[in-house]
């Protein structure tokens, strides 16, 4: 584990550095409190400098804010505070107005294509996060935060990073996403299709877009025989972060459901919540890279559905460099299917619209796997940012529409 050192009121202090993001250690620390001025902490920041935080809590929390303010000025008045040329998430590619983006008939946004205005929001998101993450705190061998009006933040830390090894240093984002994330697991989020709720971890995806979950609860189920009217018998369900789609499945009778993941966090949420739903007994959770050993009669994933490399974890539910996972997955389906078997993929197509895949490219890989599209069934998207007008991307989200393909083995 790496560790960050710095100097102290004159003697050497060290600790662990641990970041989500695998963001390195700052090569260089600045100690800093409530007399700084959010000026002088962003110029810090800009510099490269980490800076460890010892004054009040609160105060700390309203810095990062005042710094996050300056960065998107900044970068709105040609990349001066990021780097970026996407600018501040809204102005870059509006008309004079101040509406919406202008796009063109052929997916230009101000001038840019989709694609190209897609890589400059990642490139502005990630700027942003470098500039915010230089602000650190320190907890101590037992996930205390010794800061002023300081929360206790044991039990989050505890829940998402397992016992504490001793002392330890993270931005102050990553702790407030920490925060935020436990609130998550204990008040868990309400899944209408299970008439419950799902209490994700934190570093795993949250079932907040509803809409797969609709498909998976409101497809036909394939017969395990011609002409069978009983579910299935057995379901795989590939990449299952909090175990949401396992216990769909259950619930709509396949008699057994092998559930896989490759994080581990993922694969201690899943059990969680399939022990709490009471569905254990007919889902068995397994660490693994896609598929199981064996053969199913359903196999459901729901792969990332923008080829980009992700920053964290959490972000590997979103992106998936080159569409390995995607790819994966339809390539390795005919050798996991019973004869009358079939394999759901559901996919958001936001990337057709981006420019960054094309439908016909989806069909040929499927077609090439031995494999033919039996059925699609989709839906609109739900989620705030589809609505977005002050969204780049509006255009391309306001398009977008989540399917459930069922695929079958070719005749």
């Amino acid at each position: 584990m790496t560790a960050l050192d710095w100097t102290e009121d004159g003697s050497a202090r060290s600790a662990s550095w641990h970041s989500e993001n695998q963001s390195s250690a700052p090569a260089r620390v600045t100690v800093i409190s409530d007399e700084i001025t959010a000026d002088a902490a962003y110029r810090l920041a800009r510099s490269g400098n980490g800076m460890l935080w010892r004054g009040d809590y609160h105060n700390g929390r309203q810095l990062l804010q005042a710094m996050d303010r300056r960065f998107k000025r900044r970068s709105a008045r040609g990349g001066a505070g990021g780097g970026s040329s996407q600018r501040s998430g809204n102005k870059r590619g509006r008309d004079k107005r101040g509406g919406q983006p202008e796009t063109t008939n052929d997916g230009l946004v101000g001038g840019h294509s989709a694609a190209e205005a897609f890589e400059a929001q990642r490139r502005f998101i990630a700027d942003r996060a470098r500039l915010l993450g230089a602000l650190i705190v320190e907890l101590d061998e037992d996930y205390r935060l010794n800061l002023r009006r300081a929360p206790d933040v044991s039990l989050a830390c505890q829940a998402a990073y397992g016992p504490s090894t001793g002392p330890m240093c993270v931005s102050l984002t990553e702790l407030n996403g920490v925060l935020s994330a436990y609130q998550w697991q204990l008040k868990g989020v309400a899944v209408p299709a299970l008439g419950e709720h799902i209490h994700p971890r934190y570093g795993v995806f949250s079932p907040i877009r509803g809409e797969y979950v609709d498909l998976v609860a409101q497809a036909p189920l394939p017969a395990s025989e011609p002409g069978s009217p009983s579910a299935p018998q057995t379901a795989f369900d590939l990449g299952t972060g909090t175990g949401v789609l396992a216990a769909v499945l259950v619930r709509r009778g396949v008699d057994h459901v092998v559930t896989t993941d490759i994080n581990p966090r993922a694969v201690a949420c899943a059990q969680e919540n399939l022990d709490r739903l009471g569905v254990a007994d007919s889902a068995e959770v397994v660490q693994a890279d896609l598929f199981p050993p064996g053969l199913a009669d359903l196999i459901v994933c729901n792969p990332p559905w923008l080829p980009a490399r992700p920053s964290s974890a959490l972000e590997a539910g979103i992106y998936d460099p080159g569409s390995d996972v995607l790819h994966r997955f339809i390539d390795g389906l005919a050798a996991h299917l019973t004869p009358n078997g079939e394999g759901w993929l559901i996919l958001s197509d936001l990337a057709e619209h981006l420019g960054l895949r094309t439908r016909e490219a989806l069909l040929a890989r499927i077609s090439a796997a031995g494999l033919r599209v039996h059925d699609r069934h989709g839906t609109t998207p739900r989620h705030p940012r589809a609505s977005d007008a002050t969204d780049e991307l509006h255009t391309a989200r306001g398009a977008e529409v989540t399917s459930l393909w069922r695929l079958r083995l070719s005749a």
